[in-house]
């Protein structure tokens, strides 16, 4: 089964530099976040989605909702796509970074998740969905769990966790994997 994956448009919190990792926390787009939703809505719009997922946050919601004006499928919301759990909700992203960079694939902040744990969040949730339907899958989420998706792809995980992915980028995935390399 083939899945996109596709990161929220800017939000509040890309602009103010803080951590949003509690989905009851309402950051929405921005303007800019918007204008950038509509635009891989386009580049999305031969995409024959079978089903479309988000994380609980706003600023996946918006986005999948920006998308799916091209489709005809519902949105469903999936707790497995919300962003890495850091417990620092509100802190500025350097401090998250500070604390993962000697290894960010491994250290657990302590009201957090890892990475490795992150990707068996995602791999459960590739894993459950891979056997629903044929067709291509639209899944808006965040920075860390497509991250995670590019690692169970094939991706060497300190790398994975190491990569930006722009607002709105966006990849495809085969799951399960039919080779090994970068996604």
């Amino acid at each position: 089964m083939k899945f996109v994956f596709v990161r929220h448009g800017e939000s509040e919190a890309n602009i103010a530099d803080f951590i949003n990792d509690d989905p009851h926390r309402q950051v929405a787009l921005t303007a800019l976040g918007r204008r950038q939703a509509e635009s891989v809505a386009q580049d999305l719009k031969e995409f024959g989605f079978v089903r479309a997922f988000a994380s609980e946050f706003l600023r996946a919601q918006q986005t999948a909702e920006v998308i799916l004006a091209h489709h005809g499928c519902r949105l469903e919301l999936d707790a497995r796509l919300n962003e890495r759990r850091s417990g620092m909700d509100g802190l500025p992203t350097a401090a998250f970074n500070d604390l993962v960079r000697p290894d960010p694939v491994n250290i657990r902040p302590p009201h957090g998740e890892s990475f490795v744990e992150q990707m068996e969040r995602l791999a459960a949730f590739l894993d459950e969905m891979a056997g629903t339907a044929e067709g291509t899958v639209l899944c808006v989420s965040h920075e860390n769990p497509i991250n995670a998706v590019r690692a169970l792809a094939g991706l060497a995980p300190d790398k994975a966790a190491r990569e930006k992915i722009l607002n709105c980028g966006w990849i495809e995935v085969t799951w399960p994997p039919t080779q090994t390399g970068e996604p």
